[in-house]
């Protein structure tokens, strides 16, 4: 009983001494002073940083830090924020390959067009219909272009025949002569119909084209799918039923460029995975879904769409005349008609379309140039380009 006693008389001196301040503050301050200097000064410092405010700005400055450094990270893996891509990894001056000295553009002759690589449509359409169009329809053969490999034993009669076209169209189509021979393996651009494949250029209307090749005009708007006809601009491919080459081919509009007019339109580094093909083009890919398509230079949005083969697709008319097409992208982040900066998000990459392989597998960017030569064409398949 007296232990219970004495423990209940500590206990209630302890509660006395909380409730009188004076009585602990000096409990306190007997207790400070019986522990050595190096604790009290210990002790102090403690006091002293806890009730800081230079401790809890450090601490929201590392916070904040933090937080920035996180959504960056994010931006990196396909949530981009706007940024300048105008640096010089995006140069052609810092390809690491060096060119193929062999590669040569020679897109045309006049406005007949020329294929120097095999072309990539397996089963396109035509041109006008395939930029214009919301998608492909199965059912409507006559309009679409095809490429076909030669055989032993082709000709080029033999080859119009199985296909149903004059051997003009057939020679103009491919800038062949009736003196070419066609070697085995060697890949032929089809058109649908007897006549021609026109590049509209500025200034080109629906009758000038058709005076032109001595075709008519309905036809030519009819076939294309032109609706009134003024519905064309420069850079897009057209079919001509019934045309016919002219006697004096006018001269094709071809734009010098500087080296570093072009930025490459893709996050670099990147790689060529196919080099020059139809049309003018060469692809690129960085081995990433989802990365920024860049404008290679600045200039307007000519056209924005989808095509059985380019998938979602933007063309840009630069400053300079020369167009760039933007092909295979997962989403268009642009309108026609919309002026972009060199660099400016077009669009991202995708393999929508028709790629090789299908699916995710095949992300890259189909990237060609009209007016003026690819810049990116003159680089091994394999060259790493950027930095």
């Amino acid at each position: 009983m007296n232990k219970n006693l004495d423990f209940q008389a500590i206990l209630e001196y302890i509660l006395t001494l909380l409730r009188d301040s004076e009585k602990a503050n000096l409990s306190v301050a007997i207790i400070f002073k019986s522990i050595s200097k190096k604790l009290q000064f210990a002790f102090v410092s403690f006091r002293r940083f806890v009730k800081s405010p230079f401790l809890y700005l450090g601490l929201a400055t590392l916070i904040c830090g933090s937080l920035v450094v996180f959504l960056s990270g994010r931006s990196g893996s396909g949530l981009s924020f706007a940024q300048d891509v105008l640096d010089d990894s995006q140069y052609l001056i810092f390809g690491f390959n060096a060119p193929n000295e062999q590669a040569f553009i020679s897109m045309t002759s006049g406005n007949i067009l020329q294929p120097v690589a095999p072309p990539s449509l397996v089963q396109g359409r035509v041109l006008a219909l395939l930029e214009e169009s919301g998608g492909y329809e199965s059912d409507r053969p006559k309009k679409e272009i095809e490429i076909y490999s030669v055989q032993k034993g082709d000709t080029v009669s033999s080859v119009a025949l199985r296909f149903g076209i004059s051997s003009e169209t057939l020679l103009w189509a491919n800038n062949l002569t009736a003196k070419s021979l066609l070697k085995v393996g060697q890949e032929l651009v089809i058109l649908p119909v007897s006549g021609i494949m026109h590049m509209v250029q500025k200034g080109d209307t629906v009758s000038s084209i058709a005076r032109l090749y001595q075709a008519k005009a309905q036809e030519i708007i009819d076939f294309n799918e032109l609706g009134n006809g003024d519905n064309i601009k420069a850079g897009d491919f057209l079919i001509v039923p019934g045309g016919k080459k002219p006697k004096t081919v006018p001269k094709y509009n071809s734009v010098p460029l500087p080296n570093t007019y072009f930025i490459l339109p893709i996050p670099s580094p990147c790689v060529v995975t196919q080099g020059l093909h139809w049309f003018n083009a060469v692809d690129l890919n960085n081995s990433r879904c989802g990365d920024p398509v860049f404008a290679a230079a600045a200039g307007e949005v000519q056209r924005t769409g989808f095509d059985s083969t380019g998938g979602n697709y933007v063309r840009v008319l630069h400053n300079n005349g020369a167009v760039t097409y933007y092909g295979h992208l997962s989403t268009i982040a642009v309108k026609a008609g919309q002026t972009v900066d060199q660099g400016q998000t077009l669009g991202y990459i995708g393999h929508t379309g028709y790629t090789i392989p299908a699916g995710e597998a095949g992300c890259h960017l189909h990237f060609d140039v009209r007016f003026a030569e690819n810049p990116f064409a003159k680089y091994k398949v394999g060259a790493k380009l950027g930095r």
